[in-house]
């Protein structure tokens, strides 16, 4: 099966400027601000508790910043709702993975195609037949886009009974199925054994030269940092820390006090 056309993205900057956000008394992001060219990759790293998921929460519309903005080619994310967000062209993972448990694997995918449905509420209800050619159109992606991150003959399987590491490429595929510019990623490699984080970095880039979107990830995982990076942002206590090319950031004294040295 051929894998789905998508023109390749003219656009995708990403520039999020001074993002703040406190729940109660904890400054969550304070001040944090990086940036994501067209067809970058970039990694995102800190302690944990440093406010990184937090962060891709309020680019995505999941906590409204109390200040700082969120510009994607040029317009402002900020006061979007996240159907909104998602609609301009930002696709996104989660840390802890977010499947829907009442739909098969196919289902799950043809959900992203929602925001591009070419029928009415009417159509919808009636299942007249504008609805089921979007539908049929949405699960030949939906197949196709399976096949791309190795999932095909698995269509009809329940997502809780799929491993854990089908269970990240399932949540890849519907986010590809959104048509992003750019990609978020959080700690995309979580859970996965020594093999699973090669085929996982292998993928990624595979995705990467075909579409050629943005990313943005979150990972603990310096295989991964360092061999999918263009260029890194560090978080501590919800401020930038440091920012740079990979290797430079990673002898960062800073760096390697606040957070790689942990982790060595």
């Amino acid at each position: 099966m051929n894998a789905p056309d998508q023109a390749t993205p003219s656009s995708g900057h990403l520039e999020v400027t001074g993002l703040c956000k406190a729940f109660g008394g904890v400054q969550a992001v304070n001040g944090f601000s990086f940036d994501a060219k067209p067809g970058e990759i970039v990694g995102i790293i800190g302690p944990n508790g440093a406010g990184k998921t937090t962060a891709f929460n309020l680019v995505t519309g999941v906590y409204t910043p109390d200040s700082g903005s969120v510009v994607l080619d040029g317009v402002a994310l900020g006061g979007q709702r996240q159907d909104e967000i998602a609609r301009q062209g930002v696709g996104r993972t989660f840390q802890n993975i977010r499947l829907f448990k009442g739909l098969n694997v196919l289902e799950n995918v043809m959900t992203a195609s929602d925001p591009y449905a070419d029928y009415n509420f009417l159509a919808a209800v009636l299942s007249l037949p504008a609805k089921r050619r979007s539908d049929r159109q949405a699960a030949e992606k939906a197949r196709e886009y399976l096949d791309l991150v190795g999932l095909r003959g698995l269509e009809d399987d329940r997502p809780e009974a799929l491993p854990y590491g089908l269970q990240r490429k399932l949540e890849l595929a519907r986010a590809l199925a959104l048509r992003p510019k750019v990609i978020l990623l959080d700690e995309p490699a979580a859970g996965l054994n020594p093999s699973e984080v090669r085929e996982f970095i292998d993928l990624v880039k595979r995705l990467h030269e075909r579409f050629n979107f943005t990313i943005v990830f979150i990972e603990h995982r310096m295989e991964v940092v360092m061999n999918l990076s263009h260029k890194l942002f560090v978080m501590s206590f919800g401020k930038l820390l440091a920012s740079g090319a990979p290797e430079a950031v990673r002898r960062n004294p800073e760096v390697i006090e606040a957070y790689i040295g942990e982790e060595e």
